[in-house]
């Protein structure tokens, strides 16, 4: 299940895109004063990093004498998950009415990941000088929201004596809905399926967003018209009715609603017309479907923990020619796939401390094989600081260990679902737990393995596995379930698709996001996938 980034019109209700909308909007406290006169008139500029430079994406409009500015207008950033988007806000006394940025007194400024903005809501940081000293005692608070209206509604029609247009048999009825364009034509929005010799039809409930039916206007008028289906496409007209989305809302289950279904050429023509037949609302609802920036805005934590094969097909780490060697500018193919995804997934973690275990090695001091040890060896906190810290654990446990076998990653996949497990007692989408493990080959424990993954896919949790070296990685393949539905030994299937795939060897030539953007892709979908299964709204979500 790929990302696309432009939305295909027939897709699904609610698919998951790679890009969606985010509003920053942005409050200054106590900013230092520039002006002798009078108080600072300060400016937002906001930059993203673009290839290694600071690129301006826009500014807010100028404060006058203040400094405790909230600016009115917002900054719009389109979002990636999968990519790490570094931002400045950079604030600046207004002096001239130049446009260049030198002309003005600098205020101070902030630096930080998109993606810290939005697993925090709302941050509030201390504004730093060019010299990384703090600007007085200047403040800067950084709000996001998604853009997008994520409301569903699902309506159930049904008609009564329809007006019979077929001279042998009975009407072959359908619903049309529009919604006014722009220009000031109707729009079709939705139609129907076609109910067979009828004039009574109970059409099928369907669901479509909001935004597409009404622009997300309740109040606004739609008109829905009833034909009569014919197969050369010359349907019959049968009556129409302009309503709204309010009105809709108005039928209950046990109390529809009943609109008269009108032919306004019948209607100037015959005297005593009442109407064409009955449309009746049977039920209308509005839900939100939420997003995977609703969950992460509503306080979801994505739990990560790292695996790593420490058996014996890695080679000696001393050894240049081993995947564990560690070259002259620090890295291996493991520290290279332990930060791609790290460094992402770091800033939707609020403390930060992520269990690193290895497999497959013996252990001092008895020399026994382990297949989830912390690289710590602290077994009861094997918890890193950051990114960082693994990579310390790493880099510190290598000559303490011995390389062995055999590859089973069950245990470490069992260790993470347990806690997954606990994290099944919630009423919200506040823990997602995502276990990265780095291997150099082929699996051993296979039916175990893949037993392990069907019990955990019922689980809030995903696998991202990275293949190091030159290995035939088939069978990781087979684990991710792109192409065909996984099953357990037992014949259980996966409930969803958890496992994601790549090999290193595909990436060595790449720039380094590109490895991330890979494994991290279909991350979002599994998140929202699971807790809409499991019907757990967002921590803090409004009602529809």
């Amino acid at each position: 299940m790929a990302y696309t980034v432009t939305p295909t019109p027939a897709g699904p209700v609610g698919s998951q895109y790679c890009v969606c909308k985010v509003e920053l909007s942005v409050c200054g406290q106590n900013l230092l004063d520039r002006d002798v006169t009078s108080k600072s008139d300060p400016f937002c500029v906001l930059f993203m990093e673009v290839s290694g430079k600071w690129v301006e994406l826009d500014r807010t409009e100028t404060a006058v004498n203040n400094l405790n500015p909230a600016f009115a207008k917002k900054f719009i950033v389109d979002y990636h998950f999968e990519e790490v988007q570094k931002l400045k806000f950079a604030l600046f006394d207004q002096d001239k009415s130049s446009m260049q940025l030198y002309e003005h007194d600098f205020l101070g400024e902030f630096s930080c990941t998109l993606g810290m903005i939005v697993s925090s809501k709302k941050i509030t940081r201390t504004l730093l000088l060019g010299n990384g000293k703090p600007a007085g005692k200047g403040m800067i608070t950084i709000a996001a929201q998604e853009l997008s209206d994520n409301r569903v509604i699902t309506l159930s029609m049904a008609g009564r004596k329809l007006d019979k247009k077929d001279l042998f048999g009975k009407s072959d009825p359908f619903l049309e809905f529009h919604k006014p364009g722009d220009d000031g034509k109707w729009m079709l929005v939705h139609r129907t399926e076609v109910i067979k010799y009828t004039l009574d039809p109970v059409w099928k409930a369907f669901t479509v967003p909001l935004v597409s039916l009404c622009d997300g206007d309740v109040e606004k008028l739609i008109k829905v018209i009833c034909y009569d289906y014919d197969s050369d496409g010359g349907h019959d007209f049968i009556g129409e009715f302009q309503t709204s989305v309010a009105r809709m809302c108005e039928a209950q289950d046990a109390l529809p609603l009943e609109l008269e279904c009108i032919n306004p050429k019948k209607q100037k023509k015959k005297k005593n017309y009442k109407n064409s037949g009955i449309i009746i609302v049977k039920s209308c609802k509005i839900t939100r479907d939420f997003s995977f920036l609703d969950y992460i805005l509503g306080g979801c934590q994505l739990m990560f923990t790292v695996g790593i094969d420490f058996t014996a097909s890695n080679g000696n780490p001393r050894d240049p020619s081993s995947l564990h060697y560690i070259n002259p500018m620090g890295t291996n193919e493991y520290l290279s796939a332990i930060w791609a995804v790290g460094q992402i997934i770091q800033d939707y973690d609020s403390d930060k401390m992520f269990p690193a275990l290895g497999f497959g090695a013996q252990l001092p001091p008895d020399w026994k094989v382990s297949h989830e040890f912390a690289i710590n060896f602290n077994p009861t906190n094997p918890f890193c600081s950051g990114v960082e810290g693994i990579v310390q654990a790493y880099s510190a446990c290598l000559p303490h260990i011995r390389f062995y076998g055999p590859t089973n990653f069950s245990p470490i996949v069992n260790h993470v679902a347990r806690f997954a497990a606990q994290a099944t007692q919630q009423q919200a989408a506040s823990q997602y737990f995502i276990l990265l493990i780095i291997t150099d080959g082929v699996i051993s424990d296979m039916d175990e393995t893949r037993h392990a993954v069907v019990q955990a896919s019922k689980l809030p949790m995903s696998i991202i596995i990275v293949g190091v070296g030159n290995a035939d990685f088939a069978a990781m393949e087979f684990l991710d379930g792109d192409s065909r539905v996984l099953r357990s030994y037992t014949g259980e299937e996966a409930a969803r698709d958890i496992v994601q795939f790549v090999p290193f060897r595909d990436f060595r030539n790449a720039p380094k996001e590109t490895l991330a953007k890979a494994v991290l892709a279909e991350l979002p979908q599994q998140v929202v996938q699971y807790f809409k299964q499991q019907n757990l709204p967002p921590i803090n979500s409004e009602p529809a």
